[in-house]
Parts: C-alpha cells; structure tokens; sequence
C-alpha cells in the first residue's frame, strides 16, 4: 500500500509506541491539569506540530547530518535535556499560592510542548530507524509513501493525544478542588521532567 511494505503492522507499531511514558505525554498531562481543556488542546497541537516537522527532517537527511556528525548529536541532545530540566526545576521551586509555573495561555503550551518535542533528537534517530521497516524498496513512491506515513502518525497521535486530554481533564477538575494535592502533583511533575532530561543527558 503506497510503498509500505505492512501499513497494518505499521500502524500498529505505533499506537503501541504511544504508550511509552515520555516527556510530551506528560507535558499533555501536565498542560491540561493546569489549562484545562485549551491547555490540552493547544498542547496538542504543539506536540503534533514538533513532531511533525522532526519527522520531515528526518526524510530530508537530518538524521544522516546527525549520524555523521555525532558531535552535533550530543550538542543537541544536551540542550533538550537543559530545556527539560529548566522546565521541571521551575515546577518543583514554585511556591504555594504562586501559581502554575507555567503560564495558562493555550499560546504558552503550544509553545512548550512544540520545544519539548523538537529539542529531543532521540526522536530523530527513532524516525530514522523506524521508517525503514516498513517500506518496500522495490513499490517505493518516494515522497507519496512518506507522506502516507506521515498522514497515519499525525491521525493516529491526534486521537491518542485527544483521549490523554480528556481524561485528564475529567480527573484535573477533582484535583483543583484541593490545592495541596495539586500542588503535590505538580512538584512530582516536575520531578518526572528533571528525571526526562537526565535520562536524556545521559544517554548514549
């Protein structure tokens, strides 16, 4: 179909890839519980984008650039891990009564989630190693099968995306009942982000 060698299996390798714990489902979470819905909405626009325009790079060579120039890898792959450091830092030293340390405007967690999906190169390399499986080098289209590719995963993260945000506005609307708790839960987050980008520092 359109040069993929399996779209089933295709599509079913990534939905199961959806479910992997990482930095955007939790900048999805973490933007709905304190945006509520258009947080959520806008986050996940943000991701969709981000992970969109990694994945065009990666058709166009980028991944490649960075396999040849590890150097250029590692410089990136520190950057990611400072922004998502910084993020987390600011979530666990807020203050009680300061606010979210992020700030409510849709703008705002487009804006994030979008750096937090760009600023991580494992997610290059994974589309470079990804795609390959699933494409037939004798039905190859070029650019139509990548684009079907690219169609299926922006389909198939949005709906994931969609249902991360409502059930976590569901039980965000219980939690804003109690301050303490929110604030526990946001600390933790931010914790999970520091982790994310220690993870990512150091990594090989």
């Amino acid at each position: 179909m359109f040069g993929i060698s399996d779209y089933g299996a295709f599509t079913a390798a990534f939905v199961l890839l959806l479910f992997l714990p990482g930095p955007g489902n939790l900048a999805l979470i973490t933007s709905t519980s304190q945006g509520g819905l258009a947080g959520g909405v806008a986050s996940v626009l943000g991701l969709l984008l981000g992970d969109q325009i990694l994945l065009w790079m990666t058709v166009a060579g980028v991944a490649a650039l960075l396999k040849t120039y590890p150097d250029l890898f590692m410089a990136l792959q520190w950057v990611g891990a400072a922004y998502l450091a910084w993020l987390g830092a600011r979530m666990v030293l807020a203050k009680a009564g300061e606010g979210p340390s992020i700030q409510i405007t849709p703008g705002k967690y487009f804006q994030e989630t979008m750096f937090i999906t760009l600023l991580n190169p494992k997610a290059i390399m994974f589309y470079f190693a990804f795609f390959p499986q699933f494409i037939d080098p004798v039905q190859h289209q070029g650019w139509i099968t990548f684009a079907v590719m690219a169609v299926t995963i922006a389909v198939l993260g949005f709906v994931y995306c969609m249902g991360v945000v409502v059930i976590t506005h569901t039980m965000a609307q219980r939690i804003r009942a109690n301050p303490i708790t929110a604030g526990f839960l946001q600390k933790i987050a931010g914790v999970c982000l520091i982790g994310f980008g220690l993870k990512l520092a150091l990594s090989k």
